[in-house]
């Protein structure tokens, strides 16, 4: 068995004692040579001075070193066994000699029973008591029973220590297994535990050690921790001893730290020191360690997590919000904010699905992160919304940055079979003198970015103090069109539709009105923008739809004079590009129970044409359910007749724009003949908006226009004015 420190020391203690008796008792034998003996036998004394000094000289060999060779421990039983027959021979010798005999082997069996086993000592002390019992009857002449009884008190002296041998031995096993125990649970532990002296060496280390540092503790034992610390941790680890040996006995500082590992990996570890060192008993600082790699990783992960969008990678809200605090308090000033906003994007998760939505905000990200440089932050914030801080930028270059990204958001995306063009809307914000907070400068950015949404979108706007006041507005707007949407604050009115040549009312237009509950009832010029921007006109646009259908429909039922009436009704740019809207239509004309040919939906040039191809689609699935088209205030976009004769268009409606001086502007009467001999050739009816006087009407007549409408037929009216203008007066005179 390998022998510990612990029991090393105590048997070189135990050595060094034997050898200093030996050689007293060797040179007090010395003295009795010089004292007691003849003359002539004085020459004895050369080798009993050898005998002292070499007993002497062995005292100072390493024991602790030499004890732990079992073979050494097996020399050892031979010099206890070799001085016994040398104690009888000088008490043979010498006349007084058998005196001396019994304190010295006194001394070699107590020095023996602090060494080794009963068994050894018994063994001893059997030959010492057979020596003493020789030596008295002949040489000290007693009688037996005098040598009985000082031969038995002898042995009674054997037994003695020959019982603390076995009680030492007992002791010596118990402390052995405690400490078996101890080592057992220390390495049974995944915490490794260190014990460092006042000089900074490591004295102990447990086995646990190994795994955690790869490293045997004899390998760590009289080595400096400082030698398993990275450079920049060794000043930081000397202080923190420091502070620990200024703690009263018994106290402990916790840290966490990294330590050389395996294949020189860093290990992190948690450390707890106590401070021991006053200790007598142990004298040291004893520090566990305890690999809290796992436990990091799995925070790196969660603060990964918190701070990182699932979706696209980039830093999310909370962290942009982190860093852009960092800036605006920091010395790189001044920081500019760029805030980006897909325009539409609810209209792909709704049209092609939310799987798809991820994918183009993922391209989008990919696009985005081509433009920023390493130094800035590009976060998501949320749903279609990004954001990017940026520093050091010279005036100008957060314009130039949001047209490159707004030409490059705008270039198609393939999405499965179907190519996507997009949108964005930038707000720029940079921050001033006054500015301290990161939300103000964030918000200073959206409220730009509103304002080029309400520019028209596909652009960017930088942020002017005076925005404020029209966002609040807006804000206010949006609020009050969420709650006249929930409270049906809105009413539809109708204006007739009727043909040109017998006035007959043919069909009607619905015009939807607001009830404001503050400002009475307002046009549409009052909140249609409002309510396309933010997104409120597609359910409200939806209300309109289905509140005309089953208006037609009440109206056919009261009355058989509206029995051919049609009703016409206007699709908003975002209605028109909602993917439900074929869907909504269908089923506004299932719940009315009408015919789909009882139905003119109107959309404008400009919607056709911001999107051809799209509209193409949207237009021939409207067609395919039997529903009627017409193309509103033509003549003011930018419709190409190759564009139109393509289009499954019934209607052309010429703007009022080219109405109002058709009886006395040529130019106005040439456009409008050349409309007419259009829809003509087409097979497309044409309807004049905005007529107001007989001498429009006579003109438009003239030039072939199949229906009109406008002040000079009727204004817009609630359905019980319809009602009545159709049981009434089947037409109306000029």
């Amino acid at each position: 068995m390998m022998m510990d420190d612990h029991t090393a020391e105590y048997w070189a203690r135990q050595v060094r004692i034997g050898a200093a008796m030996a050689a007293v008792v060797t040179a007090i034998g010395g003295i009795r040579v010089a004292t007691a003996w003849a003359q002539a036998d004085r020459w004895w004394l050369v080798p009993v001075v050898i005998a002292v000094l070499c007993q002497a000289a062995i005292f100072w060999l390493p024991w602790a070193r030499i004890v732990r060779s079992e073979r050494n421990r097996h020399l050892l039983t031979a010099w206890w066994f070799g001085e016994m027959p040398v104690m009888v021979l000088f008490g043979w010798v010498d006349p007084e000699g058998w005196m001396l005999y019994v304190p010295a082997v006194v001394l070699l069996l107590i020095t023996a029973a602090a060494l080794f086993s009963p068994r050894f000592v018994i063994g001893l002390g059997v030959m010492s008591v057979g020596g003493y019992a020789l030596l008295l009857p002949m040489r000290a002449g007693t009688h037996l029973g005098t040598t009985f009884v000082l031969t038995a008190m002898m042995g009674c002296v054997v037994g003695l220590t020959a019982i603390y041998a076995k009680s030492r031995r007992s002791l010596d096993n118990r402390r052995r297994a405690a400490e078996q125990r101890a080592e057992t649970m220390l390495a049974a532990s995944a915490d490794a535990v260190l014990a460092i002296g006042p000089d900074r060496l490591i004295r102990y280390a447990t086995s646990s050690v190994s795994q955690m540092l790869g490293l045997e503790p004899q390998a760590l034992v009289g080595k400096r921790l400082s030698t398993l610390l990275p450079t920049d941790r060794v000043e930081p680890a000397q202080q923190f001893f420091a502070d620990l040996m200024a703690q009263p006995i018994g106290q402990s500082l916790r840290v966490e730290s990294r330590l050389a590992g395996p294949d020189g990996e860093w290990v992190y570890v948690d450390v707890l020191a106590t401070n021991w060192i006053s200790d007598p008993d142990i004298e040291a600082v004893v520090i566990s360690l305890r690999d809290i790699g796992t436990r990091r990783a799995l925070e790196e992960k969660l603060q990964l997590q918190a701070y990182t969008d699932s979706l696209t990678g980039m830093p999310n809200r909370a962290l942009f919000r982190l860093r852009l605090a960092e800036a605006v308090t920091g010395p790189d000033r001044p920081v500019t904010v760029l805030l980006l906003d897909l325009d539409d994007f609810k209209l792909v998760n709704d049209n092609l699905g939310h799987s798809a939505g991820d994918e183009l905000l993922t391209t989008i990200a990919g696009r985005l992160r081509r433009h920023v440089r390493p130094s800035d932050v590009l976060a998501r914030l949320g749903g279609d919304e990004f954001a990017i801080l940026m520093r050091d930028l010279e005036p100008g270059d957060a314009a130039a940055l949001a047209e490159r990204l707004v030409r490059t958001i705008r270039e198609p995306i393939r999405l499965g079979s179907r190519d996507i063009t997009c949108s964005l809307s930038i707000g720029i914000a940079t921050s001033t003198a006054d500015d301290r907070s990161g939300d103000q400068l964030l918000g200073n950015a959206d409220l730009a970015m509103y304002a080029a949404k309400r520019a028209g979108r596909n652009g960017y706007a930088v942020f002017d103090p005076t925005m404020t006041i029209s966002v609040l507005e807006e804000a206010q707007l949006r609020i009050d069109l969420e709650h006249g949407l929930e409270h049906q604050e809105f009413a539809v009115l109708y204006q007739p539709v009727v043909d040109m040549q017998t006035q007959r009312v043919t069909s009607v237009e619905a015009l939807v009105r607001w009830n404001h509950p503050r400002d009475g009832l307002l046009g549409p010029y009052h909140f249609i923008a409002a309510a396309e921007a933010n997104g409120l006109i597609v359910p409200l646009g939806g209300w309109v739809l289905r509140e005309a259908c089953a208006q037609l429909a009440r109206w056919r039922a009261e009355s058989p004079a509206a029995a051919g009436l049609k009703v016409n009704v206007n699709l908003s740019a975002r209605q028109f590009q909602y993917a439900g809207l074929v869907d909504d239509v269908a089923a506004a004309l299932d719940d009315a129970g009408l015919d789909p040919a009882s139905l003119t939906l109107e959309i404008t040039e400009s919607m056709l044409m911001e999107d051809i191809a799209t509209a193409k689609q949207t237009l021939h699935a409207l067609r395919e359910l039997g529903v009627r088209l017409a193309i509103d205030d033509f003549g003011t976009g930018y419709s190409s007749l190759s564009y139109l004769k393509q289009l499954p268009v019934d209607v052309i409606k010429i703007d009022k724009t080219f109405v109002d001086d058709v009886d006395t502007d040529a130019d106005d009467v040439a456009l409008v003949d050349a409309v007419a001999g259009l829809g003509q050739a087409l097979k497309m009816q044409t309807v004049a908006e905005g007529i107001e006087t007989d001498a429009q009407w006579a003109t438009l007549r003239r030039l072939g226009i199949d229906h009109g409408q406008g002040y000079l037929f009727g204004k817009p009216a609630d359905p019980e004015q319809i009602r009545a203008m159709l049981n009434g007066v089947s037409t109306i005179s000029a």
